[in-house]
């Protein structure tokens, strides 16, 4: 379990530490105070881009005229190990290198795949809503954050097949490219491609069990497919990668492979597409999905311990009402996950204040600055 986290320069925090972590972590302030900010530092422990998939340059700090920032930020974390020595987790930018994160575990500088390797996060934010309706690029990026909560090496595979993808479609705009830089990367490409597409195949086939076996509940309930941009196996995606090279030449991008994946999503209930539900049905269904996936089970870390998991949740309490949202806390409680929850307010958390039993703590954030409040 996440421990303790401190920011520095990050956002609007010049130095905030948040210590004593539990099993549910509520932070209570109102817009603008830096709540969100925290779940983001947060989610950096994690490959990719975080939560708002923002510039680095956008998440240091400017300090004020009379104390003006450095140009870098530092997010610094403990995570505790029932049976050994805590891990030590950090990622930082500098002023040096604004665009460049540095990555380090027990302080060893490492690549940001490995931190997979520790925590399996995963966070719904109010941006998410509109995922059913946007960019198949946004939904395999979701099946992407959901699987690497879930495996590791998922995190390396996307980006063995990324470059080697970017690679080919540099190729593809080259005049007279040698076939041998082809057959080199596209075998590139169908080993790291058939290890992302399996994974994510793997990855909705568990979320729709879980979900067809969810008995009667108050969110939707979504039937999911995954949706292959290609052939799912190795020697069948080097010899379509192959046979694609004309058409893939004239329009100068790859045409075929897991990053033209995406995930259908239909209402059960009404046999309707996602994308063509209301907003309310939407929200319902993204819920259910994120319960579902917090219930499947994680890999074993590299210390052979079974790796934490995070889950993120920014103003998921704002939309509903009392019956729903008592009902996300019950299937939270259920389950194993670390809950990090913003709020503008505490009525709406009632339920955890007469559940001490769960374990919860509460910390209020103004203007860039935290500090512990009962629950």
């Amino acid at each position: 379990m996440l421990d303790r986290i401190r920011l520095h320069h990050f956002r609007n925090h010049a130095g905030s530490t948040i210590a004593g972590a539990s099993r549910f972590n509520l932070l209570l302030g109102e817009n603008g105070a830096g709540k969100t900010n925290v779940l983001e530092a947060i989610s950096l422990l994690a490959p990719g881009r975080g939560l708002r998939r923002a510039a680095l340059t956008d998440m240091a700090g400017h300090g004020t005229p009379q104390s003006p920032a450095p140009g870098g930020f530092t997010i610094t974390a403990e995570l505790g190990q029932p049976q050994s020595e805590p891990i030590h987790l950090g990622t930082a930018t500098s002023p040096e290198h604004p665009s460049r994160r540095r990555i380090r575990v027990n302080g060893a500088d490492t690549p940001a795949s490995a931190l997979s390797e520790w925590l399996g996060i995963f966070w719904l934010t109010p941006a998410m809503d509109r995922l059913f309706a946007d960019t198949p690029g946004t939904r395999r990026r979701f099946m992407d954050r959901m699987a690497l909560a879930l495996q590791p090496a998922h995190a390396a595979n996307a980006s063995r097949y990324e470059r080697a993808l970017r690679e080919r479609n540099r190729l593809l705009a080259a005049p007279n490219p040698d076939p041998r830089w082809f057959d080199h990367l596209e075998a590139q490409m169908a080993e790291a491609g058939a290890a992302l597409a399996s994974a994510r195949a793997a990855l909705v086939e568990s979320l729709a069990t879980a979900l067809a076996a969810e008995p009667p509940s108050p969110f939707a309930r979504p039937t999911l497919a995954y949706q292959p941009g290609g052939p799912l196996t190795a020697p069948a995606l080097a010899e379509a990668l192959a046979a694609s090279r004309p058409r893939c030449r004239a329009a100068q991008r790859s045409l075929t492979g897991p990053h033209r994946d995406d995930l259908a999503v239909t209402l059960t209930a009404k046999n309707q597409p996602a994308a063509d539900c209301s907003t309310g049905e939407q929200k319902a269904m993204l819920i259910a999905i994120t319960l579902a996936h917090a219930d499947l089970g994680a890999d074993l870390a590299t210390s052979g311990e079974p790796r934490p998991r995070l889950l993120l949740l920014d103003e998921v309490a704002a939309h509903l009402d009392a019956s729903r949202r008592d009902a996300l806390f019950e299937r939270l409680a259920a389950g194993s996950a670390q809950v990090w929850i913003t709020g503008t307010e505490s009525a709406p958390f009632a339920w955890l204040s007469g559940h001490k039993e769960v374990g919860a703590s509460c910390w209020r954030v103004r203007d860039g600055t935290v500090e512990a409040e009962g629950i």
